[in-house]
């Protein structure tokens, strides 16, 4: 009987701590990234990216396929999958971490945060801890995340005849989620 009352009772707390907290998520994330170097605008944008965030942990995940960036030029998109990302090779990129304020924003109130994500940024086949700023704004029970950062491509093995020439050795991204 104590063992039937015992199980029960942290069954109890188990389901309320997983009610307590929400999972906002999203496929259609998108991330920008301009990495012109010279002349010549290197610039593309991915609407595909799918995302989930944990309100009271912080724990955020973004994951997109590397060829569903689109160039204003296909010729630009053809050189970026097959030179310098070789996305048949590594077809995916992607960050898992948690956002380190998350426990001290009320989701349920309207407002603008500063937040700052840790954790690890997966690119051409290359993981890096890596420290994200961005902002955290509720509205309407909405939640959108933003942030601006910069990837070294070195850093990442991305190499290529131009970097550092007609493309920037530092690509600036831009990361805008909109939580359904």
């Amino acid at each position: 009987m104590k063992n039937t009352i015992l199980s029960i009772a942290v069954w109890l707390i188990g389901c309320t701590t997983l009610q307590a907290q929400i999972v906002y998520a999203t496929k259609s994330a998108q991330i920008k990234f301009d990495a012109a170097g010279g002349l010549e605008a290197i610039a593309a944008k991915n609407n595909q990216v799918n995302s989930k965030m944990v309100d009271k942990t912080g724990q955020v995940v973004f994951s997109m396929l590397i060829k569903s960036f689109k160039f204003a030029n296909q010729l630009m998109e053809d050189h970026f999958n097959e030179n310098y990302m070789e996305s048949t090779k590594f077809p995916k990129a992607d960050f898992k971490g948690y956002i380190k304020e998350a426990a001290a924003i009320n989701f349920s109130k309207d407002g603008t945060h500063n937040v700052t994500a840790e954790g690890e940024l997966n690119i051409h086949g290359v993981t890096k801890k890596v420290t994200i700023p961005g902002t955290l704004t509720v509205a309407d029970g909405k939640v959108i995340l933003n942030a601006n950062f910069k990837v070294k491509l070195k850093e990442y093995g991305i190499a290529g005849l131009y970097i550092g020439d007609k493309i920037a050795a530092d690509a600036a991204v831009t990361l805008t989620c909109k939580y359904d």
